[in-house]
Parts: structure tokens; C-alpha cells; sequence
């Protein structure tokens, strides 16, 4: 589980910081937006680094939602740099909270042949 934490913090900093790293800093709402979602996956993933909680897989699944979202929702998609940023870190972040969710709970049963 820690290796899925660790991709999720550098996907927390990337995020925070692509509006100078990507160039969409001159669009306010995908900036705060980045500014805000960075750094709530930031938190997430340091805290589920010290102790794993379902809780926090399900709040990283909502947040890699909204930003895959947010674009749309908050009327940045125009821009292509700050709505692609915004799609595939929400995307990466949303499975990886997935694959967390299934570790928890193990693997499916296998089917007998």
C-alpha cells in the first residue's frame, strides 16, 4: 500500500504546482482548484502512509473525481493544459484509491474451472 501512497503524493505535488509547471496560472478557478485538490490528496496519502484507513481510499476516489470534474464543473475546460492536468491526475488518483479499496478487501474469489 505504501507504494500507491508515495505515487499519490508526487500526483499531490505535481497537481499543486502545475499551474506554473503546466502554464495555467493566469486561470484563476483551475489554479485554486489545483492549489486545493494538491493539497487535500497531499494529506490523504501522508495519512494513509502512517496507518491505512477505508476511509481515506474513499476520500482520494472523491477527490480523483472531482478533479477529473472539475474542468467541466468549474468552466476551465477551455483551457486544454489545465483541463488535461486536471482529468489525468484525478484519473490516476482515482484508481489508485480504487486498487487501495481492493487491497483492503482482498482479492475477488477465483472461478473454479
Amino acid at each position: 500500500m505504501t507504494a500507491t501512497n508515495i505515487i499519490n503524493s508526487i500526483l499531490a505535488v505535481f497537481l499543486f504546482f502545475s499551474p506554473w509547471v503546466v502554464g495555467f496560472r493566469d486561470v484563476p478557478a483551475a489554479t485554486w482548484n489545483a492549489g486545493v485538490c494538491g493539497l487535500a490528496i497531499g494529506l490523504m496519502a501522508a495519512l494513509a502512509i502512517t496507518e491505512l484507513q477505508e476511509w481515506e481510499e474513499w476520500v482520494n476516489a472523491a477527490l480523483g473525481l472531482w478533479a477529473m470534474a472539475a474542468p467541466w464543473v468549474l468552466s476551465f475546460a477551455d483551457n486544454i493544459a489545465a483541463m488535461w492536468t486536471h482529468v489525468l491526475v484525478g484519473l490516476a488518483v482515482a484508481v489508485l484509491a480504487a486498487l487501495g479499496l481492493w487491497l483492503i478487501h482482498g482479492s475477488p474469489p477465483t472461478r473454479a474451472s
